[in-house]
C-alpha cells in the first residue's frame, strides 16, 4: 500500500503564526511513516513555539526504535508543563507510526479523537488509557490498529470540532459528529479524493462555519489515505555507455505507470530505439522555456536542464500553477506517489556554456535536490537510478 498523507491549516483570525504544528517523515528503507499534529495553548507565536517543540520532540523520540511509541508519548506527556492560569496543558498532540503493511500505532493526548473510515463507515478502535504520572488531569489514549486498502485516517485540532461554537447555526460547534457527516458526504461524492483535497475541504468547511468566516482558533486537518501507489518514471540524460541505449529504452518502454522524458537528446534516443516519431508543440510557451513535445506511449516530453531547473524552483516555492513545460512536469510529479528517475551520466558540453545562466546546475545535482524536496515537502517516494 501507499500512504497518501497531507495536512492543511489556517491561522486564527488576526494572527501572524500558526498555533498548530504538523510534521511528517517517511523512512523508505523501513517502509515506515511517522506523523505528528500538535496544538499549542492559545494562538500566535507562543502557541507556535509550544506546538513545534512538542511535535518535533515526539517525532525524534518515535523514530528511535529503541523507544516504543507508547513510551515516547508518555515521556512527552509527563514533561509538558501546565498553564498556571488555565490549568491545562501547554500543548496537545496526536501521533501515528505506520508501515506500508497497514500496521499503525497511534497515541492521542488532548486532541479530538481521530476518524477511521472504511467503505465510508466510521470504525471504532479499541485503545488503552495511560494516566500521566505527573499530572492527574492528563491522560493518553494508545491505539494499535490494522489498516486495509482504501482506509482513511483523519486527525484534527479542536479548531475543527469547535468551529462555529456559539454561532447561530451550531451553538455547540461542529463537534466530531458534524465532522463525520461532512467527511462521509464528501467521500460519497468523490470516493478517491486525495488526502490533500480532503484535508483542504475539511479546513474550508470549518472556516466557513465561523461567524464572518473568521476562525476563532487555529484549524488543522491531517488525512492519511491507504491506496495502490501511482508509479511514474522520468528518463533524463543519455546513458554513459552508448552501447546500452537499447537496453535502457526497453526498460523505459516496459515500465508500468506514467512516463516522462526530459531532454532533447534523451527523447531522440527513445525515438530512435523504439521507432517512435517526435512531434513538436507549435503553441507558444509561457516564459523562456521551450515548449513540450509529443511521442506515442509517453505522457510528457520536455526540454532538459532548463525545464528541470525551473521545475525545482517551482517545487521549492510551492508556486507552480503556470502553463509551461515546468508547470506540467510539476503536476506530473505531484500526481505520482512513487517517482523513479533514470538519470544518464554522460556529460553534455552545452551545460558548461558560459553564456547560459549561472543557476543552471549539472543534471545529477538538480535531480538530487528535486528528490529531497519531493520527499520532505510533498511526502513522495523517490528512487534514482544512474546510468
Amino acid at each position: 500500500m501507499f500512504i497518501d498523507i497531507d495536512c492543511n491549516q489556517t491561522k486564527k483570525y488576526n494572527q501572524n503564526a500558526y498555533g498548530d504544528y504538523f510534521v511528517s517523515k517517511r523512512y523508505p528503507d523501513e517502509a515506515r511513516l511517522i506523523a505528528v499534529l500538535s496544538d499549542g495553548l492559545g494562538s500566535g507565536i507562543k502557541a507556535n513555539i509550544l506546538s513545534c517543540m512538542t511535535a518535533t520532540m515526539l517525532l525524534r523520540f518515535i523514530e528511535n526504535e529503541q523507544i516504543p511509541i507508547q513510551k515516547s508519548a508518555e515521556i512527552v506527556m509527563n514533561s509538558l508543563p501546565v498553564c498556571k492560569i488555565r490549568h491545562i496543558s501547554y500543548s496537545t498532540f496526536s501521533a501515528i507510526d505506520v508501515n506500508d503493511d497497514g500496521l499503525a500505532k497511534i497515541v492521542e493526548e488532548g486532541n479530538p479523537e481521530f476518524l477511521w473510515i472504511r467503505n465510508n463507515e466510521v470504525l471504532t478502535a479499541e485503545y488503552e488509557t495511560i494516566q500521566s504520572k505527573t499530572f492527574k488531569n492528563r491522560k493518553m489514549k494508545v491505539y494499535k490498529i490494522q489498516l486495509e486498502l482504501g482506509d482513511r485516517l483523519i486527525f484534527c485540532s479542536d479548531g475543527v470540532t469547535q468551529s462555529g461554537l456559539g454561532g447561530g447555526r451550531l451553538k455547540l460547534g461542529l463537534r466530531r459528529d458534524g465532522l463525520i457527516v461532512l467527511v462521509k458526504d464528501k467521500l460519497a461524492e468523490n470516493p478517491t479524493i486525495s488526502s490533500s483535497e480532503l484535508s483542504q475541504y475539511i479546513v474550508n468547511q470549518a472556516r466557513n462555519i465561523e461567524t464572518d468566516r473568521n476562525p476563532k482558533d487555529d484549524i488543522s486537518a491531517c488525512v492519511l489515505y491507504f491506496r495502490e501507489p501511482r508509479e511514474s518514471l522520468i528518463f533524463t540524460g543519455p546513458p554513459y555507455h552508448q552501447t546500452k541505449d537499447s537496453e535502457y529504452a526497453k526498460m523505459f518502454e516496459h515500465f508500468k505507470g506514467k512516463k516522462a522524458i526530459c531532454g532533447g537528446t534523451t527523447a531522440n534516443l527513445i525515438s530512435r530505439e523504439l521507432n517512435r516519431p517526435i512531434t513538436m508543440d507549435t503553441t507558444i510557451s509561457i516564459g523562456k522555456l521551450p515548449s513540450c513535445s509529443f511521442m506515442d506511449g509517453v505522457d510528457l516530453v520536455t526540454e532538459g536542464i532548463l525545464t528541470l531547473t525551473k521545475t525545482l524552483e517551482y517545487l521549492e516555492s510551492g508556486d507552480y500553477d503556470i502553463d509551461n513545460a515546468a508547470g506540467k512536469l510539476v503536476n506530473f510529479l505531484l500526481n505520482s506517489d512513487c517517482i523513479n528517475f533514470m538519470v544518464g551520466a554522460k556529460l553534455n558540453q552545452a551545460h558548461y556554456d558560459p553564456a547560459l545562466p549561472v543557476e543552471i546546475e549539472i543534471r545529477k545535482n538538480i535531480i538530487k535536490k528535486m528528490s529531497d524536496v519531493l520527499q520532505s515537502k510533498y511526502f513522495k517516494k523517490v528512487n534514482i537510478q544512474y546510468m
